[in-house]
């Protein structure tokens, strides 16, 4: 059983629902970036999301694509943010660790190479936002021969056909985007999200993560009571930005992006 399956049943027996941060590694210092995911597992979080950057992210909105850009900058690569993981695997051997970017890097490094060296590092998943269903065939075996789930995104646009496709090749858990448009915005219909992951629960037995628009403990909260995990990246992404531009220490940045977190997980658990 993969780490984050059975961290999902773990929360599920326990009653409660995944909490999933995302920040992009090396941003704004590579130094940051494993102390930065310590603090938010000790706010609260489940589950990881740990960005590759990448110079054409291409879902991502302003926030996002200058946090990728900031990292750059310092000259963060793939095998960095692999470096990443493996730290903090040092001291953290429970918490499930996602990949998220784009396909070039990793075909640079190569499927095979790249398979084995996140495996190696302690990664979980990986969400490759350009990696289709149909073009996944040669991927998705060589993931999972080491122990690697492949998650893949649902739109409020998918179609029922494409959603049971999607479903039938996914693993670790779907990624549901809530809104028409890219990572920061801000139009979250509960309402509408809650008809949409019955309609993927429907289709799977796979955890049903919800991301895109979540910025507070109100919106986490609303998210938490129809889906299994609740992910927020921008409003993480900001605040360290703002840390950033404030020459914030390492320390204070911990401190102002747990503070985010430790309000969502306080709202989700008081469902």
């Amino acid at each position: 059983m993969s780490r984050i399956k059975s961290y999902f049943e773990n929360l599920n027996k326990a009653g409660k629902k995944a909490l999933i941060p995302y920040i992009t590694a090396g941003d704004s210092y590579l130094e940051s970036t494993v102390p930065l995911m310590h603090s938010l597992v000790d706010a609260g979080s489940d589950i990881i999301e740990l960005g590759v950057p990448f110079s054409d992210p291409m879902a991502d909105g302003p926030a996002i694509q200058l946090a990728c850009e900031r990292a750059l900058e310092h000259g963060t690569s793939l095998t960095d943010v692999l470096a990443c993981v493996a730290k903090f695997r040092e001291t953290n051997t429970t918490t499930p660790v996602v990949l998220m970017g784009y396909l070039n890097p990793v075909e640079i490094m190569g499927y095979p190479a790249f398979a084995e060296k996140a495996a190696s590092s302690g990664v979980d998943g990986v969400l490759l936002v350009d990696l289709p269903p149909e073009e996944a065939a040669d991927v998705k075996p060589l993931f999972e021969s080491h122990s690697i789930d492949t998650i893949f995104l649902l739109a409020p646009t998918t179609s029922e056909n494409r959603t049971k496709l999607i479903c039938e090749h996914g693993s670790g858990y779907v990624y549901y985007v809530s809104v028409k448009g890219v990572t920061g915005s801000s139009a979250l219909d509960a309402d509408e999200v809650a008809k949409k992951v019955a309609a993927i629960q429907d289709q799977t037995d796979l955890p049903v993560g919800v991301g895109f628009g979540i910025k507070d403990g109100a919106t986490a909260s609303s998210v938490a009571k129809v889906a299994d995990g609740v992910i927020v990246g921008s409003v993480l992404v900001n605040a360290i930005a703002e840390s950033a531009s404030q020459n914030l220490s390492v320390e204070d940045t911990c401190q102002k992006v747990s503070a985010i977190i430790r309000e969502m997980r306080a709202a989700m658990d008081q469902e």
